[in-house]
């Protein structure tokens, strides 16, 4: 039997361990070692018992709740808000970065394939000649190298898991990011015209208060009054006057925070939101759903969920460490003294074979990692009941919060109507010498009080409710991540 014989049959013989080594990797493809992950149960009532007796349904919460207050200023800010505001933008590149991860972390699943060429030109000298003379010496080569670990026990897969609950986590981010910018904007927005709503109540009252002045200073002249009502009226009005400048100041706060939540100079829109306008209307019923709905919705509990899920995941990779890693080695090449030998059969060589390497005798180090990945799973889990938790208390409260609020306002309006109608009476009546000018004085001051704390009650219903939105997860189901980022590999 002739050697080229042989070397064929002797072939398969050679590449025997490595089939069977990718055979083993095949059936074992669907094991992996750690835990399986299960998202954690977690019971929620039928409903809200801050929504009981209150200005709610249960009915879903709309996603887009600014839209419900009909105010296309405050929609136009939204939407720039979600277009150019920078939070949302380095939430973006979050995930962008956290999905390229992800499909880094799959390439691990396949061979790592690179590869090379070179060329070499080396001048011997004349002692290392065995002709005598200096000579020249060319040499090229080509080919690849292959790399693969064989995912036997299923510790690559665990990192891919890992890697995409964290990707899915900072989509979570970015939805969170959404709620809290559309909040933040659609309560501003309201302490701002609340803020020229107060200063257009004192500047009203200003002018309420040079007129009794003006009485005051004309009844002096006549001998029907006092300087002592004149230096009060006087008083009073300057006590008044001092509560603009800190009001517009309010005012402007307002609209620098608004352009700068939109992506904007402080004083880009100036020209946009310094016309006073009146507070938007409130829903009469707003929709906030159940508990249940809540917890599918909350963008911050996804967070902590998918935290919980890497480090379960983590675990496994962990686990991994305790068996062998398993990879397989090859390499393909041309050489040769010609570019024009590449690619024969005689400038062919190869090389091929797993290798096996084990910390069998660092397995306490091992264990000690294990350790460590099981409690900061057991610290991700109370994290993500505390998670839950703290949702149902800040939306109990926001609930709460809101209804009683609405009440008040019902009081305060009451109070603002009637202390107009005795501020009225008072300066009737002292104009007619029936009462003196310390009740003209004391009604207006409550007049005052009064349309201020109206004023404020309306700003603060407004901004409860935005607090109830924003506990419900308002706003982050409203639109998908831009298209840039679902072709990041979303």
């Amino acid at each position: 039997m002739t050697d080229s014989k042989l070397k064929r049959r002797a072939a398969p013989a050679r590449l025997g361990v490595p089939i069977a080594l990718l055979a083993l990797a095949a059936g074992l493809a669907g094991c992996a070692v750690g835990p399986n992950y299960q998202k954690p149960a977690t019971p929620a009532a039928p409903q809200f018992a801050g929504a009981q007796g209150g200005p709610y349904s249960g009915a879903d919460a709309q996603a887009k709740f600014w839209t419900e207050f009909g105010d296309d200023t405050l929609n136009r800010l939204v939407d720039q808000a979600l277009g150019a505001n920078h939070d949302l933008r380095i939430a973006l590149g979050r995930l962008v970065e956290a999905r390229a991860i992800r499909r880094e972390a799959r390439f691990d699943l396949a061979p790592t394939v690179t590869a090379s060429g070179g060329y070499t030109n080396e001048r011997f000298a004349a002692v290392d000649s065995p002709t005598g003379g200096p000579f020249n010496a060319r040499f090229y080569d080509a080919g690849f190298d292959a790399v693969w670990e064989l995912d036997l026990f299923g510790r690559v897969r665990r990192a891919v898991e890992a890697q995409s609950a964290e990707a899915q986590g900072a989509e979570a981010s970015l939805r969170d990011a959404q709620v809290s910018v559309t909040a933040e904007v659609a309560r501003t927005y309201f302490e701002l015209r609340g803020a020229q709503a107060q200063l257009a109540v004192a500047r009203r009252n200003v002018d309420n208060q040079r007129e009794t002045l003006k009485l005051t200073e004309t009844r002096l002249e006549a001998g029907r009054s006092t300087e002592l009502d004149t230096a009060r009226a006087g008083s009073q009005l300057s006590t008044t006057l001092a509560t603009i400048g800190p009001l517009e100041a309010e005012v402007a706060r307002a609209i620098h925070r608004l352009a700068v939540l939109t992506g904007r100079e402080p004083n880009a829109l100036d020209d946009l939101l310094a016309p006073a306008r009146e507070l938007p209307e409130l829903p009469q019923i707003s929709a906030v759903g159940d508990p249940a709905g809540l917890l599918r919705r909350r963008p911050d509990i996804r967070v902590a969920e998918r935290e919980l899920a890497a480090s379960t995941a983590r675990v496994g990779i962990a686990v991994g460490d305790l068996f062998p890693k398993v990879t397989f080695n090859g390499s393909f090449t041309y050489a040769g003294t010609e570019p024009a030998s590449l690619g024969s059969s005689a400038s062919r060589g190869y090389v091929i074979g797993p290798a096996i390497s084990w910390a069998a005798f660092d397995l306490g180090r091992v264990q000690a990692r294990i350790a460590q990945s099981h409690a900061r799973a057991d610290v991700a889990l109370a994290g993500y009941e505390q998670t839950v938790l703290r949702a149902l208390e800040e939306t109990e409260n926001a609930l709460v919060t809101h209804a009683r609020t609405r009440e008040s306002l019902k009081d305060a309006d009451d109070a603002a109507r009637q202390s107009l109608t005795a501020a009225r009476i008072a300066r009737t009546r002292y104009e007619g010498g029936l009462v003196d000018f310390l009740e003209v004085l004391d009604a207006e001051r409550t007049q005052l009080a009064a349309e201020d704390r109206l004023t404020r009650s309306r700003t603060e219903a407004a901004t409860s409710l935005i607090a109830v939105y924003k506990a419900l997860g308002g706003g982050w189901e409203m639109a998908p991540p831009p298209r840039y980022v679902r072709q990041a590999g979303g």
